[in-house]
């Protein structure tokens, strides 16, 4: 069985940290989502990969490399523009043959893996397997109506009047009978080639597509909020570790990594929590459910669950709080009055502010 990875797309949901970046590389728990993709299919056994890359092309193939790391083999597949995600599976054509694969999203993020689904599909062979969760809001996402077996009757995209609150998780399991449905279906009113779609067009020939629900974790991370719960359910899971140094003034409680190179003083972390390699905490308090990436400064400053990515300063502003700091980006504090907030944003950015 082969794989199917989707490394492109704009993430429009992620801007600004995607106006300058991958979104299947922003990270999580200092790790980027793509990464937990690629290990979640090599532990399943399936090593012959291959990513439909896009405008980031080059970030991600400086990312994942020829696969070896992760003891995989990877083929990149450029897609020129981001018109669905069965037309994801057209382009690839020639690579996945007439094999098995997998279709793995690669902004989706689940915990325990997919070794069973793996195995279960092998085993009992349907056309198409897909994982459902329930979710609140299932207008934003393609909505299944499932008979008592598993076996899906009916497949819509974004649905304005669901039938159920049954979301299809970003990952599939097609035989080659999906090829003929993606040859098959028009352009949605959105003009992309919706693989619901193509879904729908097998369960209308007579296909059998099969369903299980997902019973551990999973999150799109292509949102912040998602993101910052995709990081805090990751940390949950940390193995403590003390690689960087931390001064006796300090105090460290629960699961806390500090990376090796980073310094700690005069500060207070509170685990579950992840101080990157090089990084130096002064003075400062690191609450649950906070990721800071490697070569960081937080000084004088408070902060949980958030996301730091690389090279950023926070320097004396008091607490921070459900965010993500972008890569070399500066928070500091006005010294000068009137005091004020002089902010520097870029296109699609969220501020609060207290008054």
């Amino acid at each position: 069985m082969k794989a199917l990875v989707l490394a492109g797309g704009y993430g429009t949901r992620l801007r600004p940290l995607t106006h300058t970046g991958a979104k299947q590389l922003v990270p999580v728990a200092n790790k980027p989502v793509l990464h937990y993709c690629i290990e979640t299919l090599v532990d399943a056994s399936i090593t012959d990969i291959g990513v439909i890359v896009g405008d980031t092309a080059e970030e991600i193939r400086t990312a994942l490399g020829d696969g070896s790391a992760f003891g995989a083999k990877i083929t990149y597949i450029p897609q020129d523009e981001p018109l669905g995600l069965a037309h994801a599976v057209l382009v690839a054509r020639d690579y996945l043959a007439e094999d098995d694969f997998v279709m793995y999203l690669g902004d989706n993020f689940i915990i325990g893996g997919i070794h069973d689904l793996v195995r279960d599909f092998e085993a009992e062979r349907p056309d198409v397997g897909i994982m459902l969760a329930r979710v609140e809001d299932p207008t934003v996402y393609g909505v299944a109506d499932v008979a008592p077996d598993g076996q899906v009757l009916r497949l819509v995209e974004k649905p304005r009047d669901p039938a159920s609150d049954l979301a299809v998780v970003g990952i599939y399991l097609f035989t080659p009978a999906v090829h003929e449905a993606v040859r098959s279906i028009d352009p949605s009113a959105r003009g992309e080639l919706e693989i619901s779609d193509a879904i729908q067009w097998l369960l209308d020939e007579g296909r059998t597509v099969r369903s299980s629900m997902i019973s551990n974790y999973w999150k799109d991370t292509g949102g912040i909020t998602e993101l910052l719960e995709a990081n805090r359910a990751v940390l949950d899971l940390l193995e403590p570790c003390m690689d960087g140094d931390v001064d006796a003034e300090s105090e460290i409680i629960g699961r806390v990594r500090i990376e090796p190179g980073a310094v700690v003083s005069r500060s207070r972390i509170v685990g579950p929590a992840v101080i990157g390699a090089g990084t130096e905490v002064t003075a400062s308090y690191i609450g649950p459910s906070t990721s800071v990436a490697g070569n960081c400064v937080i000084d004088a400053s408070e902060i949980e669950f958030s996301i730091v990515l690389e090279s950023s300063s926070i320097r004396g502003v008091g607490r921070i709080e459900y965010s993500v700091i972008g890569r070399e980006a500066q928070v500091t504090r006005a010294e000068t009055l009137p005091r004020s907030h002089r902010l520097v944003l870029g296109d699609h950015s969220k501020v609060q502010i207290t008054p």
